[in-house]
């Protein structure tokens, strides 16, 4: 198993809180005007102007198969590098929690149900569980 410490950006969707690695992560905003995209794929709630460049956003509700309990009040950017075509991107989220610090100990290897890789494991946290998701692998699908 390869090591997972370092710092990971735990954040709200629905009643679950999720984490991704804070290395993928450029900026968090409040969520603004949305440009609907016609014909874009489920999961993609539009588009936004971020500093001049326009910016994807995704709803991972919709990509993890979430109710939509809830209200999406946060944007987390991911850096560029990370999506496939090198364009931005951006998570629609409930809330954003914090930035914790995890070490090997921590994290159980992803479910079973995972099939597509996008959950990296499961941090264990005093009595509950952080999802801990690879945006790198959900925006190469």
């Amino acid at each position: 198993m390869s090591t997972t410490e370092g710092q990971v950006l735990e954040f709200e969707l629905g009643e679950e809180t999720y984490c991704v690695s804070i290395d993928y992560v450029t900026e968090i905003v409040d969520v603004g005007d949305l440009t609907t995209v016609p014909n874009a794929p489920r999961h993609v709630e539009g588009v936004m102007d971020l500093r001049g460049r326009t910016t994807s956003i995704v709803n991972p509700k919709s990509v993890f198969g979430i109710g939509d309990g809830g209200a999406e009040q946060r944007i987390i950017v991911f850096d560029p590098e990370i999506v496939e075509d090198q364009s931005a991107a951006g998570w629609l989220v409930d809330e954003v929690d914090q930035v914790v610090q995890i070490s090997d100990e921590q994290v159980d290897d992803s479910p079973a149900a995972d099939s597509d890789g996008s959950i990296r494991g499961v941090v264990k946290r005093d009595d509950d569980f952080v999802i801990w998701v690879d945006p790198r692998v959900v925006h190469s699908n």
